[in-house]
């Protein structure tokens, strides 16, 4: 697939204009990266490790993905090779591997190697831009996209399996879970299905594209479909791999957002009655949680026109489209990439503008004596051998959002003057972080449920 190098990557100061593009948190090591303009790119290491508390709030270390917000340390590598806008980035977990593009093609794949990082390959088709990189569940194969329709599917090891020029506008690519199975989003606003080898199959239905408010009849003519198309993008196809356990053998894992705001949730490719949500935003990027338990959709909101400033916010649904929470997030430039941390963990990083926000998410019941007194009724029981197990119900899922920390990546590695905030009985250090509380309010958003033709629709309104 490319040249193979074994120089190392010292660290360099990047401007301090240059804007996020691009982010990926590693669930197994914790790592982060983060890649912007100018090159930019920087591998983060969080201690997201628990301290104790003050003696009013009481109590010990939290559980991951609750509680008080995280010990405040940091380490901070920059990775040098890239010359513009880093566009993806992503991690092969099982292999320890590290892949990024930029806007100009280039391709590299990074190790860790006694503490510092290695270019192992580089690639540069030279032609066109990187537009997706997806590894497979296992870790044993990538798949590349390009803009101009190039495909290359390549081995862990460096191999390339195949490579095809596909006759579309590449946007967006995603393995299916058995790694049997490519799914193609185009700049055009379809999907399309093709197997492992680069075989064409089939082109994905796009129900979400359907508007409620017109009369069936026009749904179904070619030309107001085509006219709906033209007019938005997709911005996200994520399928989860179902690598940390299903919670209902029922629910959607493959998730298909666009620009306007429309998501469609489908248990398989096949799926003819997929769930369906018109969630008000103007959307920027999709992703689920390691788990497949919720699914964060990030965007903007206008509030419906009268020259009213865009919001960005995050919103968050389960598999079956019930809304769960709505996050606004600072900063006008809106969010360019999300990133859940994995491990069952619901804490998600948000890149905006120049610094990445954290939050933490977890389920509506905060106070640990009350998480530790669930209910039996909110858990499906079953039998393994001799032993009973038990995992939380999807539908009994509610969520808010705890605390947000803020973090620029372009600052330098010595910490601000530093403070003391205190929330929910919890003291920490305040230095180069904000720390802000946010939760989930009743009347964020108002749902109604559209059934037609067997599909669920959900429509959320008035996000403020």
């Amino acid at each position: 697939m490319g040249q193979r190098r074994t120089s190392s990557s010292s660290a360099a100061t990047t401007p301090s204009t240059s804007r996020l593009k691009s982010l990926s948190w590693n669930g197994v090591n914790g790592w982060i990266v983060c890649g912007g303009e100018n090159g930019l790119l920087k591998v983060l290491k969080l201690d997201a490790s628990r301290g104790g508390v003050d003696k009013k709030g009481g109590g010990g270390a939290d559980k991951k993905g609750g509680g008080g917000p995280p010990n405040l340390s940091i380490k901070k590598k920059t990775l040098e090779g890239h010359k513009s806008s880093v566009v993806c980035v992503c991690w092969n977990e099982k292999f320890r591997k590290l892949t990024t593009s930029d806007q100009n093609g280039l391709i590299i794949v990074w190790m860790l190697n006694k503490g510092k990082w290695f270019e192992e390959m580089i690639n540069n088709r030279n032609k066109s831009t990187v537009r997706g990189l997806s590894w497979t569940a296992d870790g044993q194969r990538i798949c590349i996209i390009y803009e101009d329709g190039a495909v290359v599917v390549g081995s862990v090891d460096g191999t390339r399996l195949w490579s095809k020029e596909l006759k579309l506008q590449l946007s967006h690519v995603a393995w299916s879970p058995s790694g049997r199975s490519l799914l193609f989003g185009t700049l055009q606003c379809e999907v399309h299905l093709y197997d492992a080898s680069g075989n064409y199959l089939s082109q994905l239905p796009l129900y979400c594209l359907d508007d409620a408010s017109v009369d069936d009849r026009a749904l179904k003519t070619p030309q107001s479909r085509r006219r709906l198309e033209a007019q938005t993008t997709i911005i996200g196809l994520d399928w989860y791999d179902g690598a940390e356990g299903v919670r209902d053998s029922s629910q959607p894992t493959l998730a298909i957002g666009v620009e306007n705001g429309r998501l469609q949730l489908m248990r398989n490719e096949q799926d003819e009655a997929p769930v369906l949500i018109d969630t008000g935003l103007t959307a920027t990027t999709l992703k689920w949680a390691t788990d497949g338990s919720v699914l964060a959709l990030a965007g903007t909101y206008s509030g419906g026109g009268g020259g009213r400033e865009e919001v960005a916010m995050v919103q968050f649904y389960s598999p079956f489209g019930q809304h769960l929470c709505t996050l606004k997030v600072p900063g006008g430039g809106g969010i360019q990439a999300l990133s859940w941390e994995g491990g069952g963990s619901l804490r998600v990083a948000l890149a905006v503008d120049t610094v990445i926000y954290f939050a933490n998410i977890r389920p509506a019941a905060t106070e640990a004596a009350e998480l530790a007194k669930e209910r039996v009724e909110d858990h499906k029981w079953g039998y393994f051998g001799d032993a009973a197990r038990a995992h939380r119900r999807t539908d009994a899922l509610d969520v808010a959002v705890t605390h947000l920390l803020h973090l620029s990546v372009n600052s330098g590695d010595r910490p601000k003057q530093p403070g003391f905030g205190r929330a929910r009985g919890w003291l920490w250090l305040v230095s180069s972080w904000r720390c802000l509380t946010s939760s989930c309010e009743s009347g964020l958003s108002t749902t109604r449920n559209l059934r037609r033709e067997g599909r669920v629709a959900t429509t959320c309104t008035g996000t403020g």
